[in-house]
């Protein structure tokens, strides 16, 4: 008799319960997560798969380093090099992992003919023009967002933006399939996150998202809003010029998430 191929996908992909959220240590910052050494090639994927559950707790994690940088460098200097070395000690802890994908997204989207060639821009490990323009852009928009800040809810903003950026990337993932000929997190696991990891997702934000709803429950309903315009129009975008989504577009997003909350952040 042979084997159920259900039964030997299941087994297969087995993986133990603790996996997914150390993977997501491991795929978002550059601690060291000894433990998922001994996993196999199918279990990691598996799991790397379960992991989007449990970026947004992550963000939060990266997110109260960046806050508590900034506020005891404020004790010593003015709030701009505070700020400066803030985003240099996140930029350490991650990796420069979303900057990355920033740089790369707007170089393919600003020079790719066609889906093919914004792939093979992305791909392309120099940065040209439009990233380095894009990239610093973005850098300068978040570092003018965190400088004006008021200071009784920035720790929770902060905190908040990382939280929620991390969020996008589920919702993003969830809502655009994968380009046929993606790269990084789209190809290896999007066709395979599911909603209940989403939801998962959603309740591993809440002890990022619940401090900044404490003091400012508008702002936080205003940045929903416009995260949900964001990824219809990111959708639409990823499909006519990319056919789908890359591991570069989900990074821009989760950068482009952290963006749209502290602009909530700071009416004028």
């Amino acid at each position: 008799m042979q084997p159920c191929p259900i039964l030997a996908l299941r087994v297969k992909t087995e993986c133990p319960a603790w996996a997914p959220p150390l993977l997501a240590v491991q795929f978002l910052t550059r601690l060291p997560v000894p433990a998922v050494a001994g996993l196999t090639s199918d279990s990691v994927r598996v799991a790397l798969a379960r992991a989007v559950g449990w970026f947004p707790l992550v963000g939060a994690l990266v997110g109260a380093i960046t806050a508590t940088t900034l506020l005891l460098a404020e004790q010593l200097w003015p709030r701009v090099v505070a700020v400066i070395l803030a985003l240099i000690v996140e930029a350490r802890l991650t990796g420069a992992f979303h900057e990355d994908a920033v740089a790369d997204f707007c170089d393919g989207l600003g020079g790719g003919r066609d889906a093919a060639h914004v792939q093979q821009i992305m791909k392309d490990s120099r940065v040209g023009s439009y990233g380095a323009l894009g990239l610093m852009l973005a850098v300068a928009l978040r570092a003018a967002l965190m400088f004006t800040l008021e200071a009784p809810r920035l720790a929770q903003a902060i905190v908040a933006a990382a939280t929620f950026g991390r969020l996008v990337v589920a919702f993003a993932m969830i809502t655009t399939p994968p380009a046929p000929r993606g790269a990084g997190l789209a190809k290896d696991i999007g066709a395979v996150v599911r909603g209940r990891d989403v939801a998962v997702a959603a309740l591993t934000a809440l002890p990022g998202l619940l401090p900044y709803a404490c003091v400012a429950p508008a702002h936080l309903l205003f940045a929903c809003l416009a995260a949900a315009i964001f990824l219809i129009w990111f959708r639409a975008l990823l499909l006519r010029r990319v056919g789908g989504s890359t591991g570069d577009c989900l990074g821009f997003a989760a950068y482009a998430g952290q963006i749209i909350l502290l602009l909530a952040a700071v009416p004028n």
